[in-house]
């Protein structure tokens, strides 16, 4: 009896510590969680700058429709040796001979037609605005889709610890009934051996379900962005919406899901990038102008130093008449770029369909197990009672109240099991339709 009392100091001092700990840690609510990823996470952060730049470039400027100044500075310098013969025959010998030019000032260029490139240009980086809106939507509703079904999957791991605690409760009591009957001579030490076996085998069970929910833990953690380490207490509860209609979350995904606002507006991007290359067979315009000031001096020349200043101005137009072909070639693909997107855009969205009607049928598969599973643990707990009772009174054999014992934990699974099914093909569903909410 000595190794019985061991085991149960052992099962003490490790299985029983991670639930005192985790009632004493600090409750976690799912809004709480919520929020503190919303304001940590990485992945939003990211997604929050790249929309930044996304504003930042949805500018005239950015589009070439503004003109540009600049001020230049230009100087040239030289020195030389050189031998002039003059008219009358005489020759004059220069040696080190130091020349210079300086020019300065301000300019201007202003392209004032590029064939409505500018006009296409401007409309690409607000397509690409939108789309970087799509994107850090779909980057928050994702990281609340990841903390939300972390968190019902900590419920899910605490009531399964919990059943197997209630479980390892009931192998110790056979355990003392199988030693009791054996210090009174009606059993067999085999079923005190046995007893312990079964205590041993729950409790390793437990201790594998302590592991997968520390990992969980910091799965979390990390998700929120805090120390790993943190401890805290998860609800006890899930609630599964059961109001979810299959013609309203399609009809909702066709307006509100991230993969196919991104397919239209890749489409749109498709239709402007034609735009683009078609602009290229019209001709340019532009004008520039600026003022200068003009220093040389060239001490071998007739004029030894020259000052100059003064505004110029030009205009410039040009227009692509023959280039290999290659402007036909470039339309021709754009417009296959077009069909493309089509495409891209109908596949996308029957994807998404085809998502949301298996989600769907989980989902309700999972409703349906959540009812069938919450009869079958009152019905295993109901056996369980009457076959301990049977077994204290000699009735039953251990085998049999084995049994008993994992049908109830069994129901107890499978009913755990389908809340998360179902809460989780909730949240997806939710997530696929950017209607993740909390409040």
């Amino acid at each position: 009896m000595k190794f019985s009392k061991i085991v149960c100091l052992l099962f003490l001092c490790t299985a029983t510590a991670p639930g005192t700990r985790a009632q004493n840690a600090p409750m976690l609510t799912l809004k709480e969680a919520v929020e503190i990823a919303l304001k940590n996470n990485y992945n939003i952060k990211l997604a929050q700058n790249n929309n930044s730049i996304a504003k930042n470039n949805v500018t005239p400027g950015a589009a070439g429709m503004l003109p540009k100044v600049s001020a230049d500075l230009t100087t040239n310098n030289s020195k030389q040796t050189i031998k002039q013969t003059r008219s009358d025959g005489t020759v004059n010998n220069l040696n080190g001979i130091s020349n210079s030019n300086i020019s300065y000032g301000p300019s201007l260029n202003w392209t004032l037609f590029d064939g409505f490139a500018m006009f296409a240009n401007y409309d690409q980086l607000k397509q690409l605005n939108q789309l970087s809106d799509v994107r850090l939507r779909d980057t928050i509703q994702s990281t609340m889709a990841n903390v939300i079904a972390t968190y019902y999957d900590l419920i899910n791991q605490n009531e399964q610890i919990k059943a197997q605690k209630g479980a390892i409760a009931i192998s110790r009591t056979q355990l003392r009934i199988a030693n009791d009957k054996l210090s009174v001579g009606r059993a067999s030490g085999l079923d005190a051996l046995n007893a312990q076996v079964n205590l041993n085998t729950d409790t390793a069970t437990l201790l594998s379900l302590v592991q997968q929910f520390k990992a969980n833990k910091i799965k979390l953690n990390q998700l929120l962005v805090r120390d790993l380490q943190t401890d805290f207490a998860v609800a006890d509860t899930i609630v599964v919406d059961q109001h979810l209609s299959l013609g309203n979350i399609l009809s909702s995904a066709q307006t509100q899901n991230p993969a196919i606002l991104s397919s239209e507006i890749s489409k749109r991007l498709a239709d402007i990038n034609l735009r683009q290359v078609k602009a290229t067979r019209l001709p340019t315009l532009s004008v520039g102008s600026g003022y200068t000031w003009t220093n040389s001096k060239t001490p071998a020349g007739f004029t030894r130093t020259q000052d100059a200043h003064g505004f110029n101005y030009g205009l410039t137009a040009s227009i692509n008449i023959f280039d290999g072909f290659n402007q036909t070639r470039k339309e021709r693909n754009a417009k296959i770029q077009i069909d493309n997107a089509v495409i891209d855009a109908k596949q996308v969205r029957l994807n998404v369909e085809a998502q949301i009607n298996n989600l769907f049928v989980s989902y309700l598969s999972g409703l349906d197990l959540v009812k069938l599973g919450q009869a079958n643990v009152a019905i295993a707990k109901k056996n369980l009672d009457i076959s301990l009772e049977k077994y204290k009174l000699g009735n039953i054999t251990p085998l049999e109240i084995r049994e008993a014992q994992r049908n109830y934990l069994d129901a107890q699974s499978k009913f755990f099991d389908a809340q998360y099914q179902a809460k989780q093909a909730e949240i997806t569903l939710k997530q696929i339709t950017g209607s993740i909410n909390i409040e």
